[in-house]
């Protein structure tokens, strides 16, 4: 048996991976996968990958790119979700900010630096064409548990999250939400420790074949948006609508995608260098 370490966030994009495991696709191919839930999301993961405490990562594709240019010893090998996130753009319900511009220069609550709640304030702030030198304070609060805590005591006062999994916190009236930022490209990749790829490739293209047999049919699986509703606690015309704007992908990302990621990181200053796909991209096929 192969161990195979993956980690990923606890929501309804991962429900494939826990679908895989409960179903037991993975020990006819003679791996024991582990799973871990990170609930602290890309910046946490990140540093998972970088101490060994994981082999695999279900990850933000900028939050990647970025740790890899910092020297990270691994490579995006697949494209996992082939939309863009979206993220939503809370307040505390009971903030007096009403409009997106209002939250010029307010602080923005993030997991920690380098996660995705980190790097789309950025996208955000450049989108409304903001300074994003002068116009954003942060406020670290590792996780969407210390985000309502941080909002709701005024500690923080905007957050940036996948606004299906916020949509109960603002149904539950914790949260308003002032508007959306999708990402300017695929959201989430499948990235690898570079030992892992070069030691026990097979193992990989394994786990990636069952994963991918999954997401392949995952709108046709009976009653999935009733099963998603319960199991993440979300209303389930969210659910339909979340189902309908989500693409899965079988393939790698392309090389235009990585450079315009890149060029857009470089231009907010978020990372300092750009480096050349192969540095940034494993083929499993070569």
């Amino acid at each position: 048996m192969k161990n195979v370490r993956i980690g990923g966030v606890p929501e309804h994009f991962n429900y494939a991976w826990y679908l895989a495991l409960k179903q037991g696709h993975f020990k006819p191919k003679n791996i024991n996968v582990r799973w871990n839930d990170y609930f602290g999301g890309t910046g946490q993961m990140t540093k998972a990958l970088r101490e060994n405490e994981i082999d695999i990562a279900v990850i933000l594709t900028e939050g990647i790119i970025k740790d890899i240019t910092e020297g990270s010893p691994c490579k995006i090998v697949q494209v996992f979700v082939e939309s863009p996130l979206i993220w939503g753009i809370h307040v505390a319900e009971k903030s007096t900010y009403k409009e997106l511009s209002e939250l010029k220069g307010q602080r923005a609550a993030i997991s920690r630096f380098g996660s995705g709640s980190h790097l789309m304030a950025y996208v955000n702030a450049l989108e409304l064409g903001w300074n994003t030198a002068t116009d954003l304070e942060f406020e670290v609060v590792k996780d969407l548990e210390g985000a309502v805590d941080a909002l709701t005591k005024e500690n923080a006062d905007y957050f940036m999250w996948e606004k299906f999994t916020t949509k109960p916190l603002v149904d539950q009236k914790t949260f308003r939400r002032l508007g959306d930022c999708p990402t300017p490209w695929p959201c989430f990749v499948i990235a690898v420790r570079d030992e892992f790829i070069t030691n026990e490739k097979e193992t990989l293209q394994a786990v990636l074949e069952v994963i991918n047999s999954i997401t392949a049919g995952f709108k046709d699986i009976p009653e999935i948006d009733g099963i998603i509703s319960k199991r993440y606690e979300q209303k389930i015309e969210d659910v339909k609508n979340w189902l309908a704007l989500t693409e899965w992908s079988l393939e790698n990302i392309e090389a235009e995608t990585v450079e315009a990621v890149q060029n857009q990181l470089l231009k907010l200053d978020i990372i300092s260098k750009k480096l050349p796909y192969n540095q940034l991209v494993a083929n499993l096929e070569d």
